[in-house]
């Protein structure tokens, strides 16, 4: 399997705060022809941990039914333990889906060591139903996965990648320096980084907004890849505004707005997260408006409170 290119983090659509599997089909089908790489399902813009075990197995085969063919399907799995994990990874690739983006166990921290980071990941390798990805995500787990966990790793031969999210591009470049001669790719866990990840060797990135700009993320991609330094570099500025908009500004309820404004089905988060403020709606409208992302055709969706999608 190989990673390289643009994976959107799925949101996963609700309507009165029920799962809207047809929502999610109509976005990923809408996706599709974009040029991306492939889907995550059940990353943490899925709002994997506000859903029930049903609820992720349906995601997952929703997302493998609605995908073309040549695309590549990821599960996020989010457990505390190995048992936990390798059981939902075994069910997942029931599904159809080709790999596991893996969150590290968090909860006990003290006693999350390296080293016990280390022996998770390669007793899911070992005994996992699909390849895996380390997925690095220290704003959300409070644990940082560094050069110490990933660099060991790589060398398993189904420890296939890592997600990093941590948004340390000196931490992402030693990662790659010190496995550039692995079968291992660095993914860019953020549009925000993804030009400055690319030039110290990544492969590709989990964009969350690939969601609502899925052209944009590949080409910025695709202009790396030909050699248009300058019309990337200007072209990452660009989505720098946006991105953090559905990010780490206004988080998940700011992604649904985002993609509701551009016509995919965004809706609600479910609670007890809570939906913009018509103010925050309109600031995030003029972010994308400004940022040339709105397009011409998308007919906005309404987000009030309790409607659907």
């Amino acid at each position: 399997m190989q990673l390289t290119g643009i994976y959107p983090p799925l949101a996963t659509p609700f309507v009165n705060q029920e799962l809207a599997l047809d929502c999610l089909a109509e976005n990923v089908k809408n996706l599709a022809p974009t040029g991306l790489t492939g889907f995550v399902a059940l990353g943490s813009n899925g709002e994997l941990p506000a859903l029930t075990e049903a609820e992720k197995l349906q995601v997952v085969e929703t997302v493998v039914a609605n995908a073309p063919a040549d695309t590549q399907v990821m599960t996020g799995v989010a457990y505390e333990s190995t048992k936990q994990a390798l059981a939902f990874i075994q069910q997942a690739a029931a599904c159809g889906a080709q790999a596991a983006l893996v969150l590290p166990p968090s909860y006990y921290k003290s006693a999350l060591t390296p080293e016990v980071q280390r022996s998770f990941y390669t007793a899911l390798a070992d005994d996992a139903a699909l390849p895996i990805l380390v997925y690095n995500m220290p704003a959300y787990t409070g644990i940082n996965l560094g050069p110490d966990v990933a660099v060991p790793l790589a060398q398993h031969p189904r420890v296939i990648g890592m997600k990093d999210s941590s948004g340390n591009i000196v931490q992402i470049t030693d990662i790659i320096r010190q496995t550039q001669h692995e079968d291992f790719a660095v993914l860019a866990g953020s549009a925000s980084f993804l030009f400055a990840s690319l030039c110290v060797g990544a492969t590709g990135g989990v964009a969350a907004l690939a969601n609502l700009a899925p052209r944009a993320c590949v080409e910025l991609y695709d202009l790396f890849q030909r050699g248009a330094l300058d019309e990337a570099r200007s072209l990452q500025y660009r989505l720098m505004a946006p991105n953090a908009a559905v990010t780490n500004r206004f988080g998940i309820a700011g992604l649904k707005a985002a993609m509701t404004l551009c016509g995919h089905h965004g809706g609600e988060p479910r609670h007890p997260l809570s939906p913009l403020t018509p103010e925050l709606h309109e600031l995030v409208r003029s972010i994308l408006a400004e940022a040339q992302l709105l397009p011409a055709n998308a007919v906005s969706r309404t987000v009030a409170a309790g409607a659907s999608p």
